[in-house]
């Protein structure tokens, strides 16, 4: 299974460690990318246990909770991939 990541989800991840870093320091928003990475990269083995987001009216957009944010995603079973749509 890939894992696609959309230019919407880069550019928040962005703006979300640029502030980090402003108000926690380098080490604190390094350390949460470090785990992000960790989670994103066991998406596919733990698809199942993310529920599906109330926030739009299909199954295949799954929200994961961390750290106080939302990463939302989308699962593309005809190709066989998980979009990382958005992070708030």
């Amino acid at each position: 299974m890939r894992i696609l990541v959309s230019k919407k989800f880069e550019e928040e991840l962005e703006s979300i460690l640029s502030q980090m870093v402003q108000q926690l320091g380098c080490k604190d928003a390094k350390n949460f990318k470090l785990y992000l990475d960790t989670i994103i990269l066991n998406i596919p083995t733990k698809l199942h246990k993310y529920k599906v987001s109330p926030f739009f009216d299909t199954d295949t957009i799954k929200e994961i909770d961390y750290s106080g944010f939302k990463i939302f995603i989308y699962e593309d079973k005809t190709n066989d991939s998980v979009v990382l749509l958005s992070i708030a």
